[in-house]
């Protein structure tokens, strides 16, 4: 049926699903600015009328979810306002926990395991290529993974665009109607919120290109041949509103008003915090919170800042966490035999709100940029195998913790050897990309998925039983089927296997891990292209 034939109420009630996604959209887009950036009243104030015509639209247009979403923002909101303008832990965790519900209502397919009733509506993503093949089939296989792509022939179709609705993402090449740099900084011209650019080139460029690429915007630079898969997961990273994760860090200070002052200045910057005035059970509380910094105070009854530090670094999970010394001790050679102790940085007392919101942030988000690179894959970016049974054993924990069911399942992409013999290990290293990529497109952003090893691959499914994770994985493997991929002398598509496990009474993850590979075992022998359950 075409969209002429469809009765006009359906196509109504399209327009206004359409209209408060679109509302959502704009207030998770506000929420992702002051997540980044020092929270303001300006802000907040933006944030709140957002939510309030969310509401108005919602309830307008009989969207019973978007309404009690709004609601339950509103009340946050109202609550910040009777705390006289003071975000605490408590209240970014409950808005960050809300706005993640609200990037799972209809704004992308894959989020969440019911289908939404409401329309997807992305912002597209802008290809200014020199080559017109090449850039439709990159929009192909970005409309393909659900990211609307629009190519533009030339600087003016590039400009009439821009005109006409912002993008997502812009990706240029650089000698793109000979004039990609000047076009970047056009499209960025007046705008508070600058639009991610990646720079493409067909050769090797110099340092003053890539630094004037920089100053347009540019967020990263591809060279040589331009890799759908690298384009993609960058852009998939530029252009997410629906999940941002606040910056966790814990304080571990003897003096509670110190340590109420500190969490108060960290949580008005959208900062969430754990305060500990106990030093010496500092263990059990990074096991449980997993900050991504530490406060000490140098000096504490119990013990000194510096012995702490030491302690923590024996841990090889927490090596890499940065140590932030803050205290009164203005001696500096003593703040320097502090720093050779397991610390990153040494602040004194008292300092200046902007200058420890904007330490905690710019060591926080080192950390983070750097633990993403020690624990992910470095083909597809999944987390890697270690990592992953540390994401399992932790959900686990949290499972049995809160009495809610835990799925594990275990993939494999079935005759692979054959893939890497036939077409190539350029072939293979594609097929595997693809798959984590469809991975991440389909499965909700709660979920953790893993390479495993090889074409092997893991999947961490909370608060999801078995026969959840059944119908959702099935899904998935019917479509991974229905890809194919240019090849000679013939297209290539491929399959997986799938076994999954569900975590019972007592059970540890070892345990879990082993019976969702006997279920994938299983499969593989019962003639690939399938799932099983184990037991």
């Amino acid at each position: 049926m075409t969209e002429l034939d469809d009765p006009p109420l359906d196509r109504l009630k399209h327009h206004f699903a359409q209209r408060v996604i679109h509302q959502a959209r704009h207030l998770l887009e506000v929420w992702q600015r002051l997540s980044r950036s020092e929270w303001s009243s300006d802000g907040m104030a933006e944030l709140a009328e957002a939510c309030l015509l969310l509401q108005r639209y919602a309830e307008r247009f009989g969207q019973a979810e978007h309404v009690d979403l709004a609601r339950a923002v509103d009340q946050c909101l109202r609550a910040v306002q009777d705390n006289r303008g003071r975000l605490s832990s408590g209240l970014i965790t409950e808005l960050n926990g809300l706005m993640q519900r609200l990037s799972r209502t209809g704004l992308r397919h894959g989020d969440q395991y019911e289908q939404t009733v409401l329309p997807p509506l992305r912002k597209p993503v802008y290809l200014a290529l020199q080559d017109q093949e090449r850039a439709e089939r990159l929009a192909q296989q970005l409309e393909f993974f659900g990211m609307a792509a629009q190519c533009c022939e030339n600087a003016n179709a590039f400009r009439a665009a821009m005109a006409e609705r912002h993008p997502a993402a812009i990706v240029m090449e650089i000698t793109f109607a000979g004039m990609g740099l000047t076009l970047a900084h056009e499209a960025q011209a007046g705008l508070k919120q600058k639009l991610p650019v990646l720079f493409f080139s067909h050769d090797e460029t110099d340092t003053p290109t890539r630094m004037a690429a920089a100053r347009a915007g540019g967020q990263d630079f591809f060279t040589g041949a331009l890799d759908a898969s690298a384009v993609l997961e960058k852009i998939e990273t530029l252009s997410r509103v629906s999940h941002y994760e606040p910056f966790r860090v814990l304080i571990v200070e003897d003096s509670r008003a110190q340590a109420t002052h500190t969490e108060r200045v960290l949580n008005n910057a959208g900062i969430v915090t754990r305060a500990l005035t106990a030093p010496l059970s500092v263990m059990a509380e990074l096991a449980e919170f997993q900050p991504d910094l530490i406060i000490l105070d140098m000096y504490m009854p119990e013990c000194l800042g510096t012995e702490l530090a030491k302690v923590i670094r024996q841990h090889e999970r927490y090596v890499s966490v940065p140590i932030i010394y803050l205290s009164a001790e203005d001696d500096l050679d003593k703040q320097l035999d502090a720093m050779s102790e397991g610390g990153d940085d040494f602040l004194t007392k008292p300092i200046k709100p902007r200058h420890l919101i904007a330490t905690v942030r710019n060591r926080a988000a080192r950390a983070r940029s750097l633990q993403a690179r020690m624990v992910r894959d470095s083909l597809t970016g999944l987390y890697n195998h270690t990592h992953t049974l540390q994401l399992l054993d932790d959900a686990r924990f949290r499972a049995r913790r809160e009495g809610r069911p835990l799925t594990f399942a275990m993939l494999d992409i079935d005759h692979f050897k054959r893939v890497n013999d036939t077409f190539g290990h350029p072939m293979g290293d594609r097929v595997i990309k693809s798959l984590a990529l469809f991975l991440k497109q389909r499965l909700r952003k709660t979920d953790h998925i893993g390479r495993y090893g090889g074409e092997e691959f893991a999947v961490v499914l909370p608060d999801t039983d078995a026969d959840t994770a059944r119908k959702v994985l099935e899904d998935i493997r019917q479509r991974f089927a229905e890809i194919h991929y240019p090849a000679q002398p013939g297209d290539l598509s491929c399959t997986f296997s799938c076994g999954i496990a569900e975590l019972s009474e007592e059970m540890d993850s070892k345990t879990l891990a082993k019976q969702a590979d006997e279920a994938l075992y299983r499969a593989k022998h019962a003639g690939r292209n399938r799932l099983e359950v184990f037991g």
